[in-house]
């Protein structure tokens, strides 16, 4: 089998543009290099397919994929929400700093009951002055609250759970079985993904980039939340393309809803912790007596072996385990840990993702057996620590008119415009006819079997 695990060489893809976040990493060579695997294996499926005459070329603009690691759409005449809560950030403790986040409310009780104060931030930085920061995050994590103390690289790769994402591979693949690929007579070199059906059961944010990424090439997806969630800062960007869901998967009806969307999906896509799809009757066995022709691609924060497998976690909060914010403030000579001018591991995770997905769908269309694919942000975090930077003189940090596609974009929340893609293989461009939408705004159907 060739399926995905490392990034593709250079010569896998045509990069074109220069330039590069300014960063103490190698963070916008890691998004060419991510939507490059991204394109490869789109190649490989169209070329498996029979779709194209010869394998299709791969073309990356460099700076738009550095933009589309930040935020893709710009609104005309409003703003976007806030992407933090007031209390979420870093602080300095007695012997170091810590981050907490705080933008689920269920997180942000967690911290405070901790700290025993009420949501202010002149408070929580006052309280947390006394303890340790490795006393306070073990206290949060254990009241089921997100926090991360910042180590040095040196810290986290002597860390247990540090010496266990250096060991595991970028991709790691398991469970071989045979699947069978449902006809998609809609299929075409440019739009290769039409009638692609994906479960998308993924929130902030590695899991929904990858969908919005099957998304742009044509897939059907239909993303599933709780009721009543939102994710007001980030749903602009990545909801882009799909169809978006409530569903309540801890009634009967509900799960029995998700178990018929599964039965129907091509491709399921999800961002559960060890154990918790088990805790919902989702086992493996079930999901393979429900859908025994899926490809299957799913992330956590911290990785799926070690004492951290089943830790909540976000981008940022990696960040300062794994040492990068620390690298950052050594960089930028500054007092306080200082991240990623992006969020760039959630963004290279579900590039990865996509990546995968097409990886395990190009192996299935060549008549091989699949594996099912985990990703983590931790091990992402490792590939961006060890990735090379290029020598350039031109900084990329913030979209220019030229940047954005002419189109208007008519989101749920209003107009507004959207990156011109990074990314061209062969006669499929990145498109998206369904505007961002507000979450649960659709169905719990799929649109092609309900028209």
């Amino acid at each position: 089998m060739t399926l995905i695990s490392a990034l593709p060489a250079s010569d896998g893809y045509k990069a074109t543009g220069k330039g590069a976040r300014p960063s103490a990493f190698a963070v916008s060579e890691l998004a060419t290099a991510s939507f490059g695997a991204v394109g490869q294996e789109l190649a490989r499926f169209v070329t498996a397919l029979s779709l194209a005459a010869k394998t299709p070329e791969v073309t990356v603009d460099h700076r738009l994929a550095s933009l589309w690691y930040g935020f893709s759409f710009k609104p005309d005449g409003w703003e976007m929400p806030d992407l933090w809560d007031a209390v979420a950030g870093d602080y300095q403790a007695s012997d170091g700093w810590i981050r907490l986040h705080t933008n689920l409310p269920r997180h942000k009780s967690a911290a405070l009951k901790v700290l025993g104060v009420k949501a202010d931030r002149n408070a929580v930085a006052q309280a947390l002055k006394d303890w340790s920061i490795a006393d306070l995050e073990t206290a949060i994590v254990a009241q089921g609250g997100v926090a991360a103390a910042m180590r040095s690289r040196a810290e986290w790769l002597d860390h247990p759970q540090g010496r266990v994402i250096s060991r595991d591979p970028l991709i790691g693949w398991h469970s071989p079985r045979q699947i069978k690929l449902r006809d998609r007579p809609e299929a075409t070199a440019g739009r290769p993904l039409a009638g692609l059906r994906v479960l998308d059961l993924t929130r902030v944010l590695a899991g929904p980039v990858s969908t919005r990424t099957l998304a742009g090439f044509g897939a059907e997806v239909l993303r599933i939340d709780p009721p009543g969630w939102d994710e007001p800062g980030v749903i602009p960007d990545i909801s882009l393309g799909k169809h978006c869901a409530y569903l309540d998967l801890k009634s009967p009806t509900g799960l029995s809803k998700l178990q018929d969307l599964l039965s129907q999906a091509d491709v399921f896509v999800h961002g559960y912790r060890p154990g918790a799809l088990d805790a919902l009757g989702l086992t493996k066995a079930k999901r393979d007596e429900l859908a025994p022709n899926r490809v299957e691609v799913t992330l956590n924060a911290y990785g799926w072996q070690g004492p951290w497998s089943t830790r909540r976690g976000f981008d940022s909060l990696v960040q300062m385990s794994a040492g990068i914010a620390d690298a950052g403030r050594s960089w930028a000579k500054a007092e306080k840990p200082t991240p990623l001018p992006v969020q760039a591991l959630d963004h290279a995770t579900g590039y990865l993702m996509a990546a995968a997905v097409l990886s395990a769908l190009a192996e299935a269309a060549s008549g091989n057996s699949i594996m099912l694919a985990q990703l983590s942000l931790a091990r992402t975090a490792e590939l961006l620590a060890r990735l090379a930077k290029s020598e350039t003189d031109e900084d990329i940090t913030s979209a220019v008119p030229a940047d954005y596609a002419p189109e208007i974009e008519a989101s749920g929340w209003g107009n507004g415009y959207r990156l011109k893609p990074a990314l061209v293989v062969g006669s499929a461009k990145m498109s998206w006819p369904l505007p961002a939408s507000k979450l649960g705004t659709s169905n719990s159907d799929w649109p092609s079997l309900t028209a």
